[in-house]
């Protein structure tokens, strides 16, 4: 191997499969100068063989499409997270980070988690609930009226009796943390001419991508938005061969998965949850020693508030999630406009597809949700949880609690 040839694809894939995706990550980053296939080939080696020095437990994380590039426009932290599980443990659990799709996509992830295949897994709760359905608890619509009260709701310690311990009863998933973004609408072509949108009336009778959350269909139908099944890998090509008008999802993901060329308008609509999560097999984490637990926990209470503080700024100056995105962000480089839309706008919005006006059309789903519970009135404790903070507070001054503490 000449240590002058360039490294491409190809060669990681061959690097990664000798030494494991996490070793040939870590090298890529460590890296200084110009990444040839010898350089990281010998990076990847020396740190696999330091990392399986104290190594106890090697846990497989299945992060869907995700990789170090992409990890930097959405912040959501899973490799920041499996580094500093290995660092917090002393090494004494190794995490293979395996993200691409090659073990798992976004729809399978927790499927291959609930069975054991892998130990952790990091996807969108929506695209999860197919599986998990419990993940419908967070996804009424206008539940929560900004990403701070996400934030807040799962630094909450209300979030174990209300979310995480019905997950781990019902579907085998121990939640960790997540990223934390709003939902909207991700225009295609058919736009690009057109105003800048200032209303959800102007979407009525358009198509839309939906993800596998029922709620989410839910409240679409509810504005005339068309929801249409599609898998997030096929919701690009969707977009291109105009097979859709539109796809429901948050501007952060639209910008990592290279939607932007395809797209004109982002409608910041807010309607329900964008959560990029990352989860583990309950059964494993608790098979670790109670002190690997506790680590775990508090490594996944760093992680929220590294998403807390940096998927913020990423939105800012890596997306352009702004109004008039500049120069030098995805949105701003590729034209697409950001309707923001007005307060009066998303209240309207509100107001044709919330529980709060519409008790009926949700009826079945609150009591299915809070059944599933056993305990709780899940849709109206989260929904006042959610405004236990201001409205206008900004996401990076919640106040972060560790959750599990008494």
């Amino acid at each position: 191997m000449k240590d002058s040839t360039p490294l491409d694809r190809r060669g990681f894939l061959k690097i990664a499969r000798r030494y494991g995706y996490t070793s040939a990550l870590l090298a890529v980053a460590g890296a200084a100068g110009p990444l040839t296939l010898a350089t990281v080939g010998k990076a990847a080696a020396q740190t696999e063989k330091e990392r399986d020095k104290s190594a106890v437990r090697t846990l497989t994380f299945g992060a869907a499409g995700f990789n170090p590039e992409n990890l930097q426009i959405q912040e959501s932290g899973q490799l920041w997270f499996a580094r500093k599980l290995e660092e917090n443990t002393d090494g004494a659990l190794k995490v293979d980070f395996i993200g691409n799709n090659s073990i798992c996509n976004q729809g399978d992830c927790i499927k291959k988690t609930q069975q054991g295949i892998i130990d952790m897994f990091a996807a969108s709760t929506q695209n999860s609930a197919g599986s998990a359905p419990y993940y419908n608890a967070l996804d009424f619509a206008y539940m929560f009226p900004s990403r701070a009260s996400q934030h807040h709701f799962f630094y909450s310690k209300k979030s174990e009796p209300l979310f995480r311990e019905p997950m781990r009863r019902l579907h085998n998933i121990e939640f960790l943390y997540t990223h934390c973004e709003l939902r909207g609408l991700m225009m295609g072509k058919k736009f690009e001419d057109a105003p800048l949108i200032t209303s959800v009336e102007e979407l009525a009778g358009t198509k839309n991508r939906v993800t596998g959350t029922q709620l989410g269909r839910l409240a679409m139908e509810m504005l005339n938005l068309n929801p249409v099944p599609i898998a997030w890998e096929e919701t690009l090509d969707g977009l291109k061969q105009g097979l859709i008008d539109g796809a429901e999802t948050w501007m952060g993901a639209a910008a990592y998965a290279n939607m932007s060329p395809v797209l004109s308008q982002v409608v910041d609509l807010r309607f329900f949850c964008g959560t990029e999560q990352t989860a583990m097999n309950a059964e494993t984490f608790r098979s670790l020693d109670p002190e690997l637990q506790d680590i775990i926990k508090e490594t996944s209470y760093e992680a929220q508030q590294y998403t807390q503080i940096e998927n913020e700024r990423a939105l800012v100056e890596v997306t352009g999630a702004v109004e008039n995105p500049p120069a030098g962000t995805i949105f701003g480089d590729a034209g697409v406009r950001v309707a923001s839309l007005s307060d009066a706008e998303r209240k309207k919005a509100e107001e044709m597809c919330s529980p709060e006006y519409h008790p009926k059309e949700w009826e079945k789903w609150i009591e299915r949700i809070s059944k599933m519970n056993g305990s709780h009135d899940v849709y109206r404790e989260i929904y006042d949880i959610a405004r236990e903070i201001p409205a206008d507070m900004d996401a990076v001054d919640v106040v972060p609690v560790r959750w599990w503490e008494a």
